[in-house]
């Protein structure tokens, strides 16, 4: 569907005007300046084995745990003062639980086979984004009125990976109360990313993207609403998944979801190797797993492909990127030359709508009638914060208080147009996917930006937003680099319950495209 002629004047304005606020901002904006320009590299093998590969060399005494936690350890200290991606570790603790993993399989009498079906994540580690309960760990969600707050226990899908074998090293940045897609608030300060220490890392669980793409973790949990599993591990070049509603369980995170946002929110694994995904959405999903057939094989040519370059040209977001475009052209003609499929493109004109019909299904009060900003039980009234912003004086970033504005003068009618959209598109989606159906789709229109430059562009992230509403299981998967060293990479969407389809998509196209690369390094084209 062709933009009008007012559809086209309104996105020439808004990008005029965008442009003007922008150069003001480069005016006046203080710059940040690193001593370092580049991640040190990788020098111990151990850090560039997948989670799986490590539990089972440490099942097989061929290393040790302590060994494994000590070297991320080392990777964190050494990394985190550049990128700012760990908040609160818990080493000491991480060390002793592994001396223990160790003496456990010193006397485990049953063999290999028993401690792999046991315990599958042995004395692997992990990390996790700061907004889930990790006993013993802060849960603030960035907020300065919960500085204090130590959980006393854990949510629902860490303690499932704890029970499996893992040993969480600590806990990760995110955006305040999970609301931006830039990891920064003013308890923890903000977080960078690993390829350029200029660019931002996304949100909300950029803290785990920037640790993994770094190298100084191999598994972590995220979540996402709007994107904050797939922004991060786009912009940091490794993988995540976002599962299909109703699959992990969101308890046990700070700020809880209510209403019809419940059934957006989604808990899923971040990772930088393919083959951990499906191990730990396994665990994570606890008995729900069953529902999905991950041990199901997958033949990818017996799959239907799909392509959809862009959302048709909203106004209200950037276009996409060339290199992105030209990537997941790539992505198209390598499906095609080594499965023998054909991978049609589309062009679905809903998805013009993405933002809009992402705005209006969140915009829906929670099951206490309560809509907006609240902290500590308390509504936060944003134009309030925002003079207090102006003046130096509020404890919220701008960004909250930004998205905070724009719920507030939303409508509390929802558009009838925008309404139908959304079940046009649904409706369109399920049946183009059914069973066999894989979507290959921007993961973002932009390739990582510099810090605080989103907030120029707010809508960018309805490119990942729109599949929470629809419900649908999406992976990110990086594609190399680009020309300026930073990831690429594109959405892999299938399916109501048919998950495994874009996971396996998924291991093939790290096969075919490389992965995670390590950041420093030289740039590489996919």
């Amino acid at each position: 569907m062709a933009l009008t002629r007012f559809e086209r004047f309104l996105g020439r304005l808004l990008r005029a005007v965008v442009w003007m606020l922008f150069a003001a901002f480069k005016l006046f904006a203080p710059q940040q300046r690193h001593g370092v320009s580049r991640l040190p590299p990788i020098t111990n093998p151990l850090l560039l084995l997948s989670a799986m590969q490590l539990a089972r060399k440490i099942r097989r005494k061929e290393v040790t745990s302590v060994e494994v936690v000590q070297a991320y350890i080392d990777r964190i200290q050494e990394v985190n003062p550049l990128i700012s991606a760990m908040v609160k570790d818990r080493f000491s603790a991480a060390l002793q639980e592994a001396a223990q993993v160790d003496k456990l399989i010193e006397e485990e009498t049953g063999g290999e086979e028993v401690l792999e079906d046991r315990l599958p994540l042995l004395g692997v580690p992990i990390t996790v984004k700061e907004a889930f309960a990790l006993q013993g760990m802060p849960n603030s969600t960035g907020l300065l009125t919960r500085r204090d707050l130590v959980s006393g226990v854990d949510a629902p899908s860490v303690a499932l990976l704890k029970r499996a074998g893992a040993i969480p090293l600590g806990v990760t940045n995110c955006s305040e109360l999970c609301m931006w897609l830039e990891s920064h608030n003013h308890l923890y300060g903000i977080t960078n990313n690993p390829y350029d220490f200029e660019r931002i890392a996304g949100g909300s669980s950029g803290g785990e993207g920037s640790i993994l793409g770094a190298g100084a973790s191999v598994i972590g949990v995220g979540s996402d609403i709007g994107g904050s599993i797939r922004i991060p591990c786009f912009f940091n070049g490794i993988f995540g998944h976002k599962p299909s509603t109703g699959i992990v369980s969101n308890d046990g995170q700070y700020p809880p979801a209510s209403g019809l946002q419940m059934g957006f929110l989604c808990t899923g694994p971040m990772c930088r190797y393919a083959e951990d995904l499906i191990p730990m959405l396994s665990i994570m999903g606890g008995p729900n797993a069953n529902k999905l057939g991950l041990s199901a094989e997958v033949d990818l040519k017996k799959l239907r492909f799909f392509s959809v370059p862009h959302n048709g040209g909203s106004h209200l977001v950037s276009p996409v990127d060339a290199q992105l475009l030209q990537t997941q052209k790539m992505v198209s003609e390598r499906l095609e030359a080594d499965l023998g499929v054909k991978v049609q493109e589309l062009f679905i004109p809903q998805l013009k709508y993405s933002f809009q019909i992402w705005g209006t299904m969140m915009a829906s009060p929670g099951k206490d009638g309560k809509v907006g900003f609240f902290e500590g039980g308390k509504k936060v009234w944003p134009v309030w914060e925002l003079f207090k912003w102006f003046l130096g004086f509020s404890s919220h970033t701008l960004a909250a208080i930004g998205l905070a504005l724009v719920e507030l003068f939303q409508s509390s009618h929802p558009s009838p147009f925008i309404l139908q959209q959304k079940e046009s598109l649904q409706q369109e989606l399920e049946e183009l996917l059914g069973t066999d159906g894989v979507l290959l789709y921007p993961t973002h229109p932009q390739i990582a930006p510099k810090h605080h430059h989103p907030v120029f562009t707010p809508f960018n992230f309805s490119y990942t937003g729109i599949f929470n509403i629809l419900g649908l299981p999406v992976t990110q998967c990086p594609l190399g680099l680009s020309e300026e060293g930073l990831p690429l990479g594109v959405q892999i969407v299938t399916g109501k319950l048919q998950d495994r389809l874009s996971l396996a998509t998924a291991l093939y196209l790290e096969k075919a495209f490389g992965g995670w690369r390590e950041p420093g390094k030289s740039a590489a084209k996919p």
